[in-house]
């Protein structure tokens, strides 16, 4: 286990002896380096002062050393080095990201790092990002000191030289984000993948088996908040999927208790038959922190159970919501579409007939339903091609069904559509917005979502954000404590339509809780998108699997990218799938991150594809 501490005084003539073999490792010649040697030397008084520290081994050795000198907003990371014969090990990570904590402690907001070109991709895979040029930058950075730097976890080393081949990066240290802070007090939490028991609340005949099991979904208790202690999932997952997960967001310690329910809803229920796991679950003083809340999870948790606070999970009663929020006036931005409760399947069928003789598109809805689940838009001639809006009904989800105005979306198809304010009302009933993100929904089915800076338009953000908190000051009022969400459809008028409410984790929530980890990990300003179901080529054994992943997450570290794998076990169906994150700072590279992972997942299948010359 490496730790970091600060570096002595007397350490100063030991620690130079580090760097300059350190430089040495990139084959530079002895000239070269004699010269660099004055500008890299560690003089024992200025040890404090640079704010040196250092990276222990297990045994009490030093293999690496980091700096941060300046002060106030704008400082400079001096000093990075690793021992060469540490190098590959994660020492540069460990340093790098310490120079990050401690940089936000000293106030600064921007750090400068000045790279040789042996170290670029180290620092594009941590996150920093190059400098902008040209007069204004150099006039911004004017007075930040222009030391050298070194070494990353390939091997990579910085120059001393001022020869004019130095890469320049900048990187925006952060702190947790308010709203991460409050939702788990700050610390670890456990997180209960508890996404069927919920479900199976609301487990009218619109769910269908997959959605009533949802077990797959359940491997997002990796993110349910920034910092988790322990993950317990209902389904066995690969070992090698949580130390990856564990090695992108920095996460160390975590304890995994999984393959607890391999069929049916009851995970609260089976961690309460196991006396000891849920001792040492609930007995930490850590908060655990579900999917959604239900009656065993209370059980589990001793947290009071009130029937009625998931009333506004159901598609009727939230429009019910969103039409007395919108009586009292305050949101010009927000449109409301006319909704029915049909009594029977006749009553829906002769409704939806009048709006098809009209020309008109309908959306039929069931009670309760998960990612586009139970929800169907039906047009004039899907009636007309099936015969009649009974043959329509026929084929949709039995049960309760809502009968809606369908909300015409922009006439630019790559206008934005789908959009979700995500926030969450604590223990005390104040409410917390944490943002609102962009959807990606297909015919009508949730396939994902990106949240970070700009990528909601500037005319939906202040709507969102406005009718998002008003529904959540509601639902505060009535009870409710937890997550929660709204979803919203932009018309062709450029007004936002509210859908549902889903009193729950989402899957925005899970890019939103990545995103904060990143931008407190590796610098402000993190775009992060969430791909529910990513097609794989092959269906794959567990190690091929792994060695997948690591792949994609070396060539996303290329581009500035970082990839996580969501969802692993979807990769051992029949029709083989699994869930991702991709993070970046920009839009081109989060795009070219997630083309690049959707490119290699498709193409798994050529492995197994061996030319007809190699049987032979």
């Amino acid at each position: 286990m490496v730790k970091v501490r600060a570096a002595r005084a007397a350490e100063a003539e030991a620690l130079t002896g580090l760097v300059m073999r350190s430089k040495a490792h990139w084959g530079y010649d002895a000239a070269f380096l004699a010269a660099c040697a004055p500008e890299l030397r560690i003089r024992p008084d200025e040890v404090t002062a640079r704010r040196i520290v250092v990276a222990e081994g297990p045994q009490g050795t030093v293999l690496g050393l980091a700096s941060l000198e300046g002060a106030g907003p704008l400082a400079t990371l001096g000093l990075l080095f690793v021992e060469p014969s540490a190098i590959g090990q994660g020492v540069g990570r460990i340093l790098y990201r310490d120079v990050l904590r401690r940089a936000v402690q000293q106030g600064v907001r921007r750090l400068v790092i000045d790279s040789d070109p042996h170290a670029a991709g180290f620092y594009r895979a941590m996150g920093a990002v190059a400098a902008p040029t040209g007069p204004a930058a150099a006039a911004a950075t004017a007075g930040a000191a222009d030391t050298a730097d070194a070494a990353d976890t390939a091997g990579a080393v910085h120059s001393a030289d001022r020869s004019g081949r130095l890469v320049r990066f900048e990187a925006a240290p952060a702190p947790l984000a308010d709203w991460a802070r409050a939702w788990t007090g700050g610390g670890r939490a456990v997180h209960v993948g508890n996404v069927a028991e919920f479900n199976a609340q609301f487990g009218d005949s619109s769910l269908d088996r997959e959605q009533a099991a949802a077990h797959h979904y359940s491997c997002l208790a990796a993110f349910y908040s920034p910092c988790p202690s322990a993950l317990v999932l209902p389904r066995a997952v690969p070992a090698g999927w949580t130390d990856l997960v564990c090695r992108q967001l920095g996460w160390t310690g975590v304890e995994v208790y999984d393959g607890l329910v391999e069929r049916g809803p009851g995970l609260a229920d089976a961690v309460r038959a196991r006396p000891a796991l849920a001792a040492r679950l609930t007995g930490a003083g850590e908060p655990l922190v579900p999917w959604g809340l239900t009656r065993p999870f209370g059980l589990l948790t001793g947290r009071p159970w009130r029937s009625g606070e998931l009333r506004y999970e159901s598609k009727a009663a939230a429009h019910g919501l969103f039409e007395r929020i919108l009586a009292e006036g305050g949101h010009p931005g927000i449109v409301l579409p006319a909704q029915v409760r049909a009594a029977t399947r006749w009553s829906a069928a002769r409704l939806l007939a009048a709006r098809a003789r009209a020309g008109k598109s309908t959306v039929v809805k069931s009670e309760h339903g998960v990612g586009g689940s139970g929800t169907t838009v039906v047009t004039a001639g899907q009636v007309r091609a099936a015969g009649g809006a009974r043959a329509v009904l026929r084929r949709l989800p039995r049960g309760p069904l809502l009968v809606e105005e369908f909300v015409e979306g922009p006439p630019d198809p790559g206008a934005a559509r789908d959009l979700t304010y995500d926030g969450f009302v604590d223990a005390d009933g104040g409410l917390h917005e944490v943002g609102a993100a962009l959807m990606d929904v297909t015919a009508g089915a949730y396939r994902g979502a990106t949240v970070g800076p700009g990528v909601v338009p500037d005319w939906a953000e202040k709507p969102v954000l406005a009718f998002g908190a008003a529904v959540g000051r509601e639902l505060a009022a009535s009870g409710y404590r937890g997550w929660f969400d709204v979803d919203f459809v932009a018309d062709a008028a450029g007004r936002l339509a509210p859908t549902e409410t889903n009193l729950r984790l989402t899957g925005p929530a899970i890019a939103f809780m990545v995103a904060a980890r990143l931008d407190a990990l590796r610098g402000a300003g993190h775009l992060v998108r969430i791909a529910d179901r990513v097609e794989l080529g092959a269906r794959l054994p567990e190690a091929q699997l792994e060695e997948l992943c690591a792949d994609l997450a070396r060539a996303c570290a290329d581009l500035g990218a970082v990839f996580v794998p969501a969802i692993p076990t979807g990769a051992f169906d029949p029709a083989p799938w699994m869930g991702v994150l991709v993070a970046a700072h920009s839009p081109e590279a989060l795009d070219a991150a997630e083309s690049l992972v959707r490119a290699g997942a498709a193409a798994v299948g050529a492995m197994f594809d061996a030319p007809a010359s190699a049987a032979l």
